[in-house]
This record gives structure tokens, C-alpha cells and sequence, in this order.
């Protein structure tokens, strides 16, 4: 084990801490790395661990005057994306994982990974990664120590935690409990043996303990399958955590708007992938007197305060976006923090001025470009130039409408909550829920219809409860009855207002009926006013939508008559949709909550 077995682990560890050194050491054990570095998350590593990177052939150094500290990877062809077929919850009781996971018994999974981590880490460093999701100074900060032999995994959860000596410090003086985050690649090296750009194993493991709370990831060094503190811990483990102690962790970004009048609100909202969550998060408003801050992009933690009042915060310190569609003319929010650099891009293509290039980007297509997998491309190659799942990964304090309570510990309260699907039909541009369980109902029911870019038939309409489907850690009906339990802990008079939104319903004629992008101000404008009593609607079997006149047009080519027809609830269209929500009901068999099936009834009875 290298200098491992010169020197005693314990005696050069940062930490006195009983736990961590125990698992260190069993881990160190399993895995057999040559060395152990501890990340302290300066400046000095990181440079260090790049400048070593770049050295190896992974990371690849842009040209610092377009993209300062900036670097671009190039993954393996095969270690692209999530592998949700590969993901487990293996909790003690296979009821629980629920029929929206996979499942295997725990111990016989231990069984099998710690075959595949034994020796894993052999020629390799074997990092500690101590980080801590939210704030240091939360009243209950949620810490985790990722175990890794990726040192582009170092220098990626640099940028999407807070990670470091300061967390380590604080985990040791306050003993903490920390959530135990295994990661190798499964690509040990044997003495003499040359390294690979892109190191990765074929078989991939994405497996969470939720009792134990511990998180083993193995053979894929992409993304959310190797930056644990994203979608494993902050949603799936998470999930679990506040099932147990009263809170949610939820797969939604958070808003701040602020009004002519100087009043602010704060709104969290769910979308499911490729639905525009992230050109949300980063709105642009186009009305009049209205300004629009941004505290998160994709995951919210959300908590009763002292009075009642619903509390959300955003854990993560980066943002892990899909490149390709975001660019200067849909989403200049963004591309202004990447421009600042000290971001790294994965699987993007490169210019030959040494900078980066997507599709989206710019409404002009580059000449000439360096493809994702390292060949020449031109506008007349029949491949993207990016991949569809490439990414950035940038610090979120790079966003110049950050809003200063995003530094605040203990979060902010929301004034309304947003689910958005993608539908062509059916389902009107805006809908005001009736009261928090048919709000709930809507969130459980939440539907897109299949895109060029998911796997499967397009158009196939599939249902992802509050954008959640992958990411719940434990049964979806216990998950959604936990939804409709916990207002019980909060204020009536204080509970966020629910809203199902849809930008991308159709008119007849196959256009857009709504513009979107800065224009979705107009309809956070409306949602506001309904809470302030100021806006008109029109109640529907559904829920309450807006009168024509009621939303806010002015600079808009749209007439009242067009959000009319926006917003309209067919008969014929909800009959089946009715026929849709109960098939996917019937999936969740006795663990569907009572108060869901009884709003179910009630739409039915409404649309008779």
C-alpha cells in the first residue's frame, strides 16, 4: 500500500475524529490506493490537482483570455449520463424502496461491491473529501466525506460544495455525523501500467444505503454518478433524512422576485428535465418595474420555521448544467458566469482558438471545431459537435442576479410553488391549485411527453412526481404522503400557494401558445398577484386560471383571446387524462395517499 504501510494512517490524518478515521481506514483497506491525500479545498490543490490533471491528459487547459481557470474533459463514450438502470436503494425492507427504484437485499449488495472495490484504488491517490451541504453555520448542517481516486472529482465538487479544512474542523470539534460517500472508478492501475485519459470500469454501481445513509458509487467518473453530493446525497439520501426529521428535499430551483413596489417574494419551482428549469432559474423579466434574483438552480431543501412559515434553501455552491440550448440569446444569466471562467466543461466541443463550443451556444455555428470525442467537425458533420448530456460546472457566486439570501443559513420563506411539465395539450399555461392537497395532486401527476433526447418513443407522455422520479430515496407513495402530512407542521395561513405551469402547450395551428423565456415573468406576475387578491381568474375543474385580460400583455404581439385559449380546460382532453393519472395511480397500489385518491375523485366528479 505505498507509503500507507510505512506510515501509520491515524498519524497523519487532519482529524481526530473516531468515525471517519475508522472508515478511512476500512476503506483504505478495501480499496488498497498507494497514497491518501487529504483535501484541504485551497486554491494551492486545486491548482496542483489540475495542473496534474491537464499533465494526464484529462483535463485539457482553455485559452485564458476567453475562459480564465478554465478546462474542458472528454469522458469515455460509454461513461456519458446517469446510469439509472444501475442505481439502487437498498434499504432493509425492499417495500420501501418502492416501485419507482431498484432494489436488492443490502448485505448481499455489500457483498457484491465489496468484491468490485477490492484493490480498486491500487496505483492510485485515494482522496478525502470532507463537504457540507448548505450552510457551515446552519442550525443542522448536513455533513458528507466523499471518498474518491478521481482528481477530477476533487476539482469538481470544489466548485458544486463547500468542501475542505474549515468543514473537516467543524465536523471534528462538533463530533457531526456525516453521511459516508464512496467513489472509485474501478480502474486500478498495476505497477508500470500506463493511465488513460478517461479512466472508468463497465460495470456501474449507484447504490444507497438510506437507513445507514451512506452512498457506494463505482466505475463512472461522470457527473452525478461521482459528484455524491449532488443527486445521491442532496436528493435520494436527503429524501430519506427528511422524511425522518420533518423536512423536504426537493429537485427545484428558487426564485426571488421583487415587484415595482419594492416587495419581495419567494418562489421554488419543480420542472423535469429538458422543461426549461435552468432558463427559469435564470429569468431575464421583460415587464416593466419587475427584477428577478436567483438563489438556486436545481435542488432546495425545504423546512418549517418558528412561525409556520415554509423555509427553502439551496444547498449546492455551483451549477452542473446541460450546455447544449443554453447560450447568449436564451439564457445570458448564465452565460455571463461561465464567461468568468474557473468552470470545467465536460464533453463539450473545443474551438480552435482554444475555447469551448455547444450547440446553442451562439446563433452562429463555428466554421470549425474539435468534437466532444476528438474529431474534426464542420457545420456538414452528421454528429453534434457536443454531446446532448455535455456540461458546465461553474460556482454559483459567478451569477451576477445571485440574491444576497442565498448566503443566508437559514433560507428564505416561500410565498408559492411552481410545477411545470411539457405538454402540447391538456394542460393550460397556468393553473392555480384549489387548496395544498390538490396542489400535491398536481405535483404527483406531473407529466412531459418524451423529447428527441430521452430514450424511448417520442411523444409518449411520462409522469415524474414534483421531478422527482429518479431521485426519490424511498417509496413514492410514502414520499407523497409525507407531502400531505407536513402541512400539518406548517402555518395555513402562511403555506406557499401551488401553481402547474406549462410553457410549451401548442395551438391548433403547431405554434407555441405562449412565448416563454422572459416572458414567463408574466406569469410569475399573475401567480403573485392571485396571492396579494389583486388578479382576476376563472374557475375551472382543474384549479383557477387566468381571465384573457388578467395577464400582464403589454409590449407582448399576444391578445386576451390567445391566453384564453392558452388556458383552456377541453372536456374530451381531460377524459383522457383522467384515464392517464389512474393507470399511474394504480402503479403505487396500497401506498398511494388517501387524499390523492380523493382528489382524483373529485376532478372527476368536477369534469362530469
Amino acid at each position: 500500500m505505498g507509503d500507507l504501510a510505512r506510515l501509520p494512517l491515524l498519524e497523519k490524518a487532519p482529524t481526530t475524529h473516531a468515525r471517519l478515521l475508522a472508515w478511512v481506514e476500512e476503506v483504505a483497506e478495501l480499496t488498497q490506493p498507494d497514497r491518501i491525500h487529504w483535501v484541504d479545498g485551497s486554491e494551492a490543490e486545486n491548482k496542483k490537482l489540475t495542473d496534474e490533471l491537464v499533465e494526464a491528459g484529462t483535463l485539457k487547459r482553455l485559452n485564458p483570455e476567453t475562459f480564465p481557470n478554465s478546462f474542458a474533459a472528454f469522458s469515455d463514450p460509454a461513461d456519458v449520463a446517469r446510469v439509472e438502470e444501475q442505481t439502487f436503494i437498498c434499504s432493509e425492507n425492499e417495500r420501501d424502496a418502492g416501485f419507482t427504484n431498484n432494489w436488492m437485499a443490502p448485505e448481499e449488495m455489500k457483498k457484491k461491491l465489496r468484491g468490485l472495490f477490492a484493490g480498486s484504488m491500487r496505483g492510485r491517490t485515494m482522496y478525502v473529501i470532507p463537504f457540507v451541504m448548505g450552510h457551515l453555520d446552519a442550525e443542522d448542517p448536513k455533513f458528507g466525506v466523499e471518498i474518491t481516486d478521481s482528481a477530477y472529482v476533487v476539482a469538481s465538487m470544489r466548485i458544486m460544495a463547500r468542501i475542505g479544512s474549515d468543514v473537516l474542523e467543524r465536523i471534528t470539534q462538533t463530533d457531526a455525523f456525516f453521511v459516508p460517500a464512496l467513489h472509485s472508478l474501478g480502474a486500478p492501475l498495476e505497477p508500470g501500467q500506463a493511465d488513460v485519459a478517461w479512466p472508468c470500469n463497465p460495470e456501474k454501481w449507484i447504490v444507497h444505503f438510506p437507513e445507514e445513509r451512506s452512498i457506494w458509487s463505482f466505475g463512472s467518473g461522470y457527473g452525478g454518478n461521482a459528484l455524491l453530493g449532488k443527486k445521491c446525497y442532496a436528493l435520494r439520501i436527503a429524501s430519506v433524512m427528511a422524511r425522518d426529521e420533518g423536512w423536504l428535499a426537493e429537485h427545484m430551483l428558487i426564485l426571488k422576485l421583487t415587484s415595482p413596489e419594492q416587495k419581495t417574494y419567494y418562489i421554488s419551482a419543480a420542472f423535469p428535465s429538458a422543461c426549461g428549469k435552468t432558463n427559469l432559474a435564470l429569468l431575464d423579466p421583460t415587464i416593466k418595474g419587475w427584477t428577478v434574483e436567483t438563489l438556486g438552480d436545481d435542488i432546495t431543501w425545504m423546512r418549517f420555521g418558528k412561525e409556520g412559515e415554509l423555509r427553502a434553501v439551496n444547498p449546492e455552491a455551483g451549477l452542473f448544467g446541460v450546455a447544449p440550448g443554453t447560450g447568449w440569446g436564451t439564457n445570458p444569466n448564465a452565460m455571463r458566469a461561465i464567461a468568468k471562467g474557473n468552470s470545467i466543461f465536460t464533453n463539450v466541443a473545443l474551438t480552435d482558438d482554444g475555447g469551448v463550443w455547444w450547440e446553442g451556444m451562439t446563433e452562429e455555428t463555428p466554421a470549425h471545431l474539435t468534437d466532444w470525442q476528438g474529431n474534426s467537425w464542420t457545420p456538414d458533420s452528421e454528429t453534434p459537435a457536443a454531446h446532448p448530456n455535455s456540461r458546465f460546472c461553474t460556482p454559483i457566486d459567478q451569477i451576477d442576479m445571485l440574491a444576497d439570501e442565498y448566503y443566508s443559513p437559514d433560507g428564505v420563506e416561500l410565498s408559492a410553488i411552481l410545477f411545470g411539465g411539457r405538454r402540447k395539450t391538456t394542460i393550460p399555461l397556468v393553473t392555480e391549485a384549489r387548496d395544498w392537497s390538490n396542489g400535491i395532486f398536481m405535483g404527483s401527476t406531473l407529466s412531459s411527453e418524451t423529447t428527441a433526447a430521452a430514450a424511448g418513443a417520442v411523444g409518449v407522455v411520462r409522469r415524474d412526481p414534483m421531478a422527482m422520479l429518479p431521485f426519490i430515496g424511498y417509496d413514492a407513495g410514502d414520499y407523497l404522503n409525507h407531502w400531505v402530512n407536513l402541512s400539518a407542521k406548517g402555518n395555513p395561513g402562511r403555506l406557499p400557494k401551488i401553481f402547474l405551469v406549462n410553457w410549451f402547450r401548442r395551438t391548433a395551428e403547431g405554434g407555441f401558445a405562449w412565448p416563454g423565456f422572459g416572458d414567463n415573468a408574466r406569469v410569475l406576475k399573475w401567480a403573485i398577484e392571485r396571492l396579494e387578491g389583486k388578479a382576476d381568474a376563472v374557475e375551472t375543474p382543474i384549479g383557477f386560471v387566468p381571465t384573457g385580460d388578467s395577464i400582464d400583455l403589454e409590449g407582448l404581439d399576444m391578445t386576451p383571446a390567445e391566453v384564453e385559449s392558452a388556458v383552456r380546460v377541453d372536456a374530451d382532453e381531460w377524459a383522457a387524462e383522467l384515464a392517464s393519472i389512474e393507470e399511474w395511480f394504480a402503479n403505487f397500489g396500497g401506498s398511494l395517499p388517501a387524499a390523492l385518491q380523493s382528489e382524483l375523485d373529485g376532478l372527476k366528479k368536477r369534469l362530469a
